[in-house]
């Protein structure tokens, strides 16, 4: 562990978005300037919320956020502000800056190179494909090279080589960063230490080693806590029947029935407060739209090459049970042929008439961001009933509280959970996934994984992590990249 300076400080910190649901209840750690951190905490923990707090973005309700005077932050965000979609690279990059410096078009190609991404300056953000983005939100945090880097799930929508690239950053960079992801083996690379947020008691722990050893630490101590206490149980209620034998007693027996009774106090202080793990989503199934019909029809798709379309000719139907794996490096043009043909709106690309789509957008944008968790969910029905509503929402951890929550203000973690959930309630007879264990708990993956190889309808999917594919059935392979010319 880097033995500089400390650089942030919270001391008792208490924050809640309500009174009833405290995100941090008197937490108290410490980042040392150069440390490598993984923040750690299951989908709606209140991790983003953490980075928040240390940006001054929110307050504390109690206690303080220290920063070493002079201390520069910078934040790599999750996903793209819809209100930068529209902005040319040149201008969202002027945002980074108080006072736009005369170097900019320099300073912003010496970082894209960084991050291994070329783009025209007066190209908008939101004709970047995601992986592109999520470079983009990247590169926003280093051109101001900050003293204490912020990245929220930094993986999301990057390939291969974008991930690779990535971490040869982060194991190079002489400064603080603090990393929020669920991606096990990005975080081994180059961590040195993990803050691991509960949930459940708003308190954070901070853990020497790389991020699967902590995960092997935390559910070791939750296995030591729990057998202490068993031992502490047993013993509490032998003392117990023995105090109701002893009280009835006369003389020495009734000073002895005080004396255990002082015993079973003590024991009770001396149990221990067993973290709750990070919950696992049970097992799961979307049933699948009885279809007979070719479901999906590909004549053509779009292929982007040194940020030009080009087309390409082609011929695939898919039926239903037909699962299909669309496969391409970054910027290829994956998510736009997804986006296509759930738009409707290609001759080329088409979806038959009555076929109930699923479709998870990686930046959720199929969500009515305004509408409760609860509306949401009954929307996608076609005969809404609450008690089905309520138990599936808890089947993907989304309780009565977030159920009442407005989608935009759930964790993504939760938006993520919330799309599965829909698809259950939906029933729909193709399924498009775009990247969908992006903000997804790693504990949840082979969970979802085993309910799309089962699913008998048919399933489209883009995704570049590698361990959750292989967990699936899939029967095609489109390679937009054998398609260019």
């Amino acid at each position: 562990m880097a033995q500089g300076n400390v650089v942030i400080r919270f001391e008792e910190v208490t924050f809640g978005y309500s009174k009833e649901n405290l995100t941090l209840d008197e937490a108290s750690f410490s980042i040392r300037e150069d440390a490598k951190l993984t923040l750690m905490g299951q989908n709606g923990a209140g991790k983003s919320t953490l980075f928040k707090l240390i940006t001054g973005e929110l307050k504390p309700d109690k206690g303080g956020v220290h920063v070493l005077p002079g201390t520069t932050i910078a934040v790599a965000k999750q996903v793209m502000a819809r209100e930068s979609m529209q902005e040319t690279i040149r201008g969202y990059f002027a945002h980074a800056f108080a006072e736009t410096p005369y170097n900019l078009e320099k300073r912003i190609a010496d970082t894209l190179e960084i991050v291994n991404l070329s783009a025209p300056l007066d190209k908008p953000v939101g004709d970047f494909s995601g992986g592109q983005q999520a470079r983009l939100l990247l590169a926003y945090a280093l051109i101001q090279q900050p003293d204490v880097l912020l990245l929220d799930e930094p993986t999301n929508n990057l390939d291969r080589d974008g991930i690779d690239h990535l971490t040869a950053f982060l194991i190079m960079y002489p400064k603080t960063a603090l990393v929020i992801s669920h991606d096990a083996d990005f975080l081994n690379s180059f961590t040195e230490g993990v803050l691991h947020l509960d949930a459940y008691t708003g308190k954070i722990e901070k853990y020497v080693g790389n991020y699967t050893d902590v995960v092997e630490e935390i559910a070791a101590r939750v296995e030591r806590d729990r057998a202490k206490n068993a031992q502490l149980l047993k013993t509490i209620q032998d003392r117990k029947d023995k105090v109701n034998f002893f009280a009835h007693k006369g003389g020495k027996m009734r000073k002895l029935a005080s004396k255990l009774r002082e015993e079973v106090a003590v024991a009770e202080e001396n149990m221990v407060g067993v973290r709750r793990d990070d919950r696992t989503i049970g097992a799961f199934a979307i049933p699948a739209q009885p279809f007979s019909e070719p479901i999906v029809s590909l004549k053509a798709v779009k292929i982007i090459q040194n940020h030009e379309p080009h087309r390409a000719d082609m011929d695939l139907t898919l039926r239903r049970g037909a699962h299909l794996i669309i496969a391409g490096p970054n910027g290829i043009g994956k998510s736009t042929l997804l986006r296509t043909l759930a738009d409707g709106n290609d001759p080329d690309a088409t979806i038959a008439g009555n076929v109930k789509v699923g479709y998870y957008r990686q930046d959720f944008s199929g969500l009515d961001f305004s509408e409760t968790a609860y509306a949401s969910l009954a929307s996608a029905m076609d005969q809404p009933d609450n008690e089905t509503i309520r138990r599936t929402g808890a089947r993907f951890l989304l309780d009565g509280d977030a159920l009442a929550t407005p989608v935009g203000a759930l964790s993504e973690g939760q938006k993520g959970l919330l799309c599965f959930a829909r698809f259950v309630l939906q029933e729909p007879g193709l399924l498009i996934f775009d990247e969908p264990t992006n903000h997804i708990n790693f504990r949840h993956l082979p969970v979802i994984a085993k309910a799309l190889d089962d699913y008998e309808g048919c399933l489209i999917v883009v995704s570049h992590a590698e361990d959750f594919v292989k967990q699936i059935r899939f029967d095609q392979t489109l390679d937009l990249a054998t398609l260019i010319k």
